[in-house]
């Protein structure tokens, strides 16, 4: 069962943990149009019976949700970026306090995946870990971070027509340099979700995520 509680900042949905082993909770963040309900299939299809906490981006444009404003298709407004990602976090940890949740790990896809590789960088604190799926880097000279060991999955396309490949190789090795624990893996599809992420996702968690 899952609620949804507009108090928060963000529009989000809420799906308790079902029992069994404790387990992270996932922060599922949904790419350019979607909202609060997009991932949460896919939430309960990598970490069975996990809380997860889904909330919807606050930008539009033209008519869709994202999590911070773009100036062009891979041009990010950079000063939103910054802003939204504390937005974001503060809402995380007002969620933490109102569920009582540990601190979760990310799943994000494409927009979804760019703002939490933002709080990687900007909210080093935050997260406990994170699966981007089809990232960009999302700060051209983000701040000094360290991220201790954190665990970050990286998924990117080799036929994404809108993540070029240097791109997706020069954010793993961004937050490599920030001390995360990185897994760069590149599938030979294109910018959509497959199969393939949903496996991978769910292995990773299995064998990497607290």
């Amino acid at each position: 069962m899952s609620r949804t509680t507009p108090d928060l900042s963000h529009h989000h949905r809420f799906v308790p943990p079902a029992g069994g082993p404790e387990r992270a909770p996932l922060l599922l963040l949904h790419g350019t149009g979607g909202d609060e309900n997009d991932l949460l299939a896919l939430g309960a299809a990598v970490r069975p019976g996990a809380a997860l906490l889904s909330p919807r981006g606050r930008v539009l444009e033209n008519g869709m949700p994202r999590f911070f404003r773009r100036l062009a298709e891979g041009v990010f407004d950079e000063a939103d970026v910054i802003a939204r990602a504390g937005e974001l976090a503060r809402f995380v940890e007002a969620a933490r306090a109102a569920y009582g949740l540990a601190a979760p790990v990310a799943v994000g896809f494409s927009n979804g995946a760019n703002i939490a590789a933002a709080l990687l960088m900007l909210e080093p604190g935050l997260l406990a870990g994170a699966a981007l799926i089809r990232p960009m880097v999302p700060l051209a000279a983000p701040p000094a971070f360290r991220l201790s060991g954190r665990p970050v999955l990286i998924l990117s396309g080799a036929g994404d027509p809108i993540v070029p490949a240097e791109n997706a190789a020069c954010l793993a090795a961004l937050l490599e340099g920030g001390g995360a624990g990185v897994r760069h893996e590149i599938l030979p599809v294109g910018h959509g979700l497959s199969q393939m992420d949903l496996s991978l996702a769910r292995d990773w968690l299995d064998a990497e995520a607290p």
